[in-house]
């Protein structure tokens, strides 16, 4: 099965993939994207709300939010069990992280507690909206990975209407696919392509590695130039300590 994107996304992520991402952080993923051409996959404007729950990695499982209408949007539709928000919440697939599109309107709430809460028991890996959240003095209380732009007390009907589930939207400026693989960290959310994710989950792995041996240079006194980037002689140091086994991470 394809996503829209045209990307197979039976496959299941490695537990090796899943491992390198959760111990690689997002400006290291940037880095390896950038190094594939892509300059915007770094959710703009999203902010970790969670201290709890450790970085985050998934799928991703979409919602697109258009803005409400008055003789649409309001408490009642959420009687219908087939409401997407309410749906999305009841149906996201285990160790997926749901991703919102809200046109970056952040005038009222694209979910709270209650549907946090639940997405969270189901085992679902985080959320992601560019919107806000409402209830985030509890959210923020939360054992699970949240991110969002802000808090706002109004529900979601006075200014979105939910209409679609796994579908691309854009979440914070960036194009994101159902499939595609969330990370995020304490810095913020970064879209991995799903059919790139294990070469870029490895190098990050090698880079980190890599970037831990610079720090140790840069503490004993030495010069950014000629180990960052390294020279020559730098790399042969490094792969000499590397294989003594004296470099960090992995």
């Amino acid at each position: 099965m394809a996503d829209a994107s045209g990307v197979p996304r039976d496959a299941d992520l490695s537990t090796e993939t899943v491992e390198r991402l959760k111990s690689c952080s997002t400006a290291t993923l940037t880095t390896q994207l950038f190094k594939h051409g892509l300059h915007n996959l770094f959710i703009q404007g999203v902010f970790r709300q969670t201290e709890g729950g450790g970085n985050m990695v998934g799928p991703a499982t979409t919602l697109r939010y258009i803005p409400a209408r008055e003789d649409l949007d309001h408490l009642g539709v959420f009687e219908d069990w087939s409401h997407p928000q309410r749906k999305v919440v009841e149906e996201i697939p285990v160790g997926n992280v749901l991703v919102m599109d809200t046109r970056g309107d952040t005038r009222a709430a694209s979910a709270g507690h209650i549907l946090l809460t639940r997405m969270q028991v189901r085992g679902a890996a985080g959320v992601v909206t560019d919107g806000s959240l409402r209830d985030l003095p509890a959210i923020s209380a939360m054992d699970w990975p949240v991110y969002a732009a802000r808090g706002a007390a109004p529900t979601n009907l006075i200014h979105h209407h939910a209409v679609d589930i796994d579908v691309p939207i854009a979440c914070g400026e960036v194009p994101v696919y159902p499939g595609d693989i969330l990370v995020g960290d304490a810095e913020g959310v970064v879209v991995v392509p799903r059919h790139l994710v294990d070469e870029v989950a490895a190098d990050a792995a090698e880079q980190e590695q890599f970037e831990a041996f610079v720090i140790d240079e840069v503490r004993a006194g030495k010069s950014i130039f000629g180990i960052y980037p390294p020279s020559e002689e730098t790399k042969r140091r490094y792969q000499a300590l590397r294989l003594a086994g004296g470099v960090k991470g992995g």
